[in-house]
């Protein structure tokens, strides 16, 4: 016979029982679950792009300066991140030619100098390229300069370096061309400065072996050579120019620097021009004149200006009357070179004049007085 303590032992029994199948079904189905979702594959995650701390530098001499370049990375880093670059620091070394080419991290790091430290901002990223210009002073002995970029961020912690960039700046090289001027004509913008006197560490004479000539459609826009080969005189004609544009012009001496390389001084001042065509075609020239009971016939040769519209022909039975007096015969402009005339009468002698018009309006001076007889 069971006793309380009997049938509660045996109700426990049964409930550790039933508990003990429960767990094991939520296991089996833990386990079906799990075996499931091991079978399935997820489509990978794209790699995290890491910000880059290193950049590469490029410069060379121009006049008594060294002019920095590189491009920044593509993004910065978020702003709590270590890898957020908040400045850019340019260092300097100054060695003697005979030291060796090769120098590690840490020795640069213990003897260069930081001559600029640059703020950085998220819009100077997006592959921009920043620089930055080194004005030299020059001591009485050669030197080689190493400079280096070491980005930063905001606590002062610091990337790697970039490449050493080595420059062998001479001192030997021309100082700019002064007193750029223009003059406008019909067919050339011709450009005239004065040479410099001295190079740029002041030595006489300056080493000139010609300069180079730049244009410009606005201030922002990079400027193009205009000359094949350094021009040996102080004046330029640009013919490949364009009335009612916008120019802006400067000049850079060029010398010889250091292992014979080709070296540009700093710009001359800046000249902008917005040439306006007021310029009269030249006269028509070199008329022909043929008569027939009928009519007269004018022949003469196209204008060389490429910018004709056309030609009026005028007529006069008087040779003395003032030309502003003589008949108009083309009430509109012609753009043909020959032109008949069938209001004429037997007998009578005919003079003619004809004048060239450009596209802008510009009235050429009256060609020769050509006449005939109408026979």
């Amino acid at each position: 016979m069971l006793n309380a303590f009997s049938f509660k032992h045996f109700d426990t029994k049964q409930n550790l029982k039933q508990k003990a199948l429960k767990a094991s079904a939520v296991l089996l189905t833990l386990s079906f679950a799990f075996a499931l979702s091991c079978g399935k594959r997820k489509p990978p995650l794209p790699p995290i792009e890491r910000v880059l701390q290193k950049v590469e530098v490029t410069g060379f001499q121009r006049g008594g300066q060294v002019l920095l370049s590189w491009k920044m990375p593509a993004k910065n880093a978020e702003l709590k991140s270590v890898e957020n670059i908040s400045r850019a620091d340019i260092y300097r070394l100054a060695e003697p030619l005979t030291s060796p080419l090769t120098m590690s991290e840490d020795e640069f790091a213990s003897r260069s100098v930081i001559i600029a430290s640059l703020k950085i901002t998220d819009a100077d990223f997006a592959r921009k390229t920043l620089t930055y210009t080194d004005n030299l002073e020059f001591a009485g002995q050669p030197a080689r300069l190493r400079y280096a970029v070491r980005l930063a961020n905001a606590s002062g912690q610091k990337a790697a370096f970039s490449n050493f960039l080595l420059v062998e700046p001479s001192a030997r090289v021309a100082s700019n061309p002064t007193g750029l001027t223009t003059q406008l004509s019909q067919d050339a913008v011709t450009l005239s400065w004065t040479a410099p006197a001295a190079n740029v560490d002041g030595t006489t004479p300056p080493n000139i072996i010609g300069y180079n000539v730049y244009r410009s459609a606005n201030e922002k826009e990079a400027a193009v050579l205009l000359n094949k080969t350094p021009v040996t005189s102080t004046t330029l004609a640009d013919t490949f120019f364009e009335f009612e544009k916008d120019y802006f012009y400067f000049v850079r001496t060029v010398s010889v620097g250091t292992d014979a390389i080709p070296t540009e001084s700093t710009e001359s001042n800046i000249v902008r021009l917005h040439p306006v065509d007021s310029f009269p075609p030249s006269a028509p020239a070199a008329l022909t004149i043929a008569a027939t009971p009928t009519t007269i016939s004018l022949f003469f040769p196209a204008n060389p200006e490429n910018d004709i519209a056309g030609y009026k022909i005028y007529r006069s039975t008087d040779p003395n009357l003032e030309r502003s007096a003589w008949t108009l015969v083309t009430p509109k402009l012609v753009t043909a070179t020959t032109y008949q005339d069938d209001k004429v009468e037997s007998g009578k002698t005919y003079f003619y004049y004809v004048t060239a018009t450009d596209k802008k309006g510009n009235v050429s001076q009256p060609s020769e007085v050509v006449s005939e007889i109408v026979p």
